[in-house]
């Protein structure tokens, strides 16, 4: 059996985690939270990095750092996994779903502006499959207008978004606030757990408190203040040493990973491309301004019947791909907040995409071999 998903181990993963233990401190904030913050923020130039217990706390986390309110709006992508609108949804506000890109699963920006009222607070971009968004469209329209910008970069860990002035910027680097995962289906894992990323001065001391369940914990360990207590909203939201020593010991072989994922995905793309051509299924499209992280590799097939089929087979021959998100606008609790505006292609992309097994060990020349002999239509 080829599974969807296996979690690489380096080696280091358990040494690492008895040393948290053996020093007596494995709660959170110990020397491998230090220490994973401050390879982010070194090796990508992120202002300031807190370690979550997952990429849904750190969103939980910005939406109160921009102060959502009760009637406040959030624009955000239909096609997203829940906790991108759950974040905002439990503070009050009302999501706008814009659909996706006619030729990629990310929100089509050319539609942002449209949906902006005297309501609206933040607009949340979500780089799917690690692949950027425009994100110098997205940034123009929110100064514009006075909106903060949340990068949800669950996927995007170790991808560039490629400026109109040539830079190459970390996703994740651009946005007022950004959260990502380390998941164990993401390319670096600690199980569950995330990070919240701000890029924006301001919000640099609350969202410290935040983590530290709304008081001033970490300034008193700091030597800032003589004592420390309750000071704003806040929740326990940084994990535990033994979670920071796992992935620290991925984040040591974050190249090594990388390299390896990407060779998957080209021998992917190269040894799919002929046979994709003809049976007319879409290989993943890496945007002109975006770098691929090799974070997941899909197909989007042209009927749900095809994809159905091909899942099937797949399966019997002891592979396992999957589809991926069902659009929000459509889901039992959000569809009647919705209204009926269209998203054709958040749908599209519901009924058609696929993701194939990508992972470190992957033998992915078998998969190949075996898609090539499934019957399609």
């Amino acid at each position: 059996m080829i599974p969807f998903n296996k979690p690489y181990l380096t080696g280091k993963e358990t040494e690492y985690i008895q040393d948290a233990v053996a020093t007596g401190k494995i709660s959170g904030n110990g020397k491998y939270t230090q220490r994973c913050q401050s390879f982010f923020e070194v090796k990508f130039g992120f202002k300031k990095c807190l370690l979550t217990t997952s990429c849904t706390d750190a969103l939980e986390m910005t939406s109160i750092l921009i102060d959502i309110q009760p009637g406040d709006e959030v624009i955000m992508p239909s096609y997203t996994f829940v906790s991108t609108a759950n974040a905002f949804v439990l503070r009050g506000a009302k999501i706008v779903f814009v659909d996706s890109r006619s030729d990629h699963p990310n929100m089509d920006e050319s539609q942002i502006e449209s949906l902006i009222s005297s309501k609206t607070k933040a607009i949340v971009c979500v780089h799917y499959a690690g692949v950027a968004c425009d994100m110098d469209a997205i940034m123009n329209i929110a100064n514009k207008h006075g909106l903060f910008v949340v990068e949800d970069a669950a996927q995007a860990i170790d991808s560039y978004y490629l400026t109109k002035s040539g830079e190459r910027k970390p996703l994740g680097s651009i946005g007022h606030l950004s959260a990502f995962s380390f998941h164990e289906t993401k390319n670096i894992i600690s199980g569950e757990g995330g990070m919240l990323v701000i890029n924006d001065d301001r919000f640099v001391e609350r969202a410290e408190i935040i983590w530290e369940k709304g008081t001033n914990r970490s300034a008193f360990f700091r030597g800032e203040v003589d004592k420390y207590g309750w000071v704003d909203v806040g929740s326990s939201f940084l994990p535990s040493e033994i979670i920071a020593a796992f992935l620290w010991a991925q984040l040591e072989n974050l190249d090594d990973i990388q390299r390896k994922r990407k060779m998957h995905w080209n021998a992917y793309y190269e040894g799919l491309k002929e046979w994709s051509k003809k049976e007319n299924i879409e290989l993943p499209k890496v945007l002109d301004f975006a770098t691929n992280n090799a974070h997941m590799f899909y197909l989007v097939c042209e009927s749900l019947e095809q994809r159905s089929a091909i899942l099937s087979q797949l399966k019997e021959q002891g592979i396992l791909g999957v589809f991926h998100y069902q659009s929000l606008h459509k889901s039992p609790y959000y569809k009647v907040k919705h209204g009926d505006r269209e998203l054709s292609y958040c749908d599209a992309y519901t009924n058609l995409l696929f993701r194939l097994p990508l992972y470190y060990e992957l033998e992915v020349k078998k998969v190949i071999n075996t898609i090539k002999l499934i019957k399609t239509k």
